[in-house]
């Protein structure tokens, strides 16, 4: 099971990002792409299916402590981007109705959920995930919040500039390890 984070700034430029492969089980196994249409349609689209579920000819496995996670041979990036980007409208017609930071689940994708987290300055959190987890969500983001405030404090960071600190990294990290 992985969690992906995406940190955007204001003009919804890509300032941080995090691939996270949780150690704990998945619940239920979730269903592929082609399972979810009708057979004629399958054939017909197999590439476009192919690369929209991840799965590729060259299949890789990332060795976790207490299992394994089978991931495609580099499309999934830039699937996981495709559905992080396309959830950024639904994002923001949700803060206009709401005015809580964090928005819980705002979009779906397959098995992917799509939750959101808007700082005061109009920072976008987005975390794609497969399962439901609101409190550790929750509670993740809060800990990321606190990380980039402290990072934006640096007087050597420029502000909505990508993050590249080592320490940031790492506890954004046990963070994720913590409560995803």
């Amino acid at each position: 099971m992985s969690h992906h984070l995406f940190l955007l700034s204001p003009s919804d430029t890509p300032i941080y990002s995090l691939t996270h492969y949780s150690t704990k089980l998945p619940q239920s196994t979730s269903s592929s792409l082609s399972s979810n249409l009708p057979t004629w349609s399958t054939s017909a689209f197999a590439g476009t299916l192919t690369a929209l579920s991840g799965a590729s000819s060259a299949t890789q496995s990332h060795h976790v402590q207490g299992g394994s996670v089978r991931m495609g041979g580099g499309q999934d990036r830039h699937v996981i981007q495709m559905i992080a980007n396309a959830s950024l409208d639904v994002i923001e017609d949700v803060m206009r109705k709401e005015s809580a930071m964090y928005l819980k689940s705002v979009d779906k994708f397959n098995e992917w959920t799509v939750s959101a987290f808007i700082t005061p300055g109009n920072m976008k959190f987005i975390l794609l995930h497969e399962t439901k987890n609101d409190d550790g969500i929750r509670s993740f983001f809060h800990d990321v919040w606190e990380l980039y405030v402290k990072t934006m404090l640096n007087p050597f960071h420029t502000a909505h500039s990508p993050i590249r600190s080592i320490v940031f990294d790492t506890r954004v990290r046990a963070s994720a390890k913590k409560y995803l």
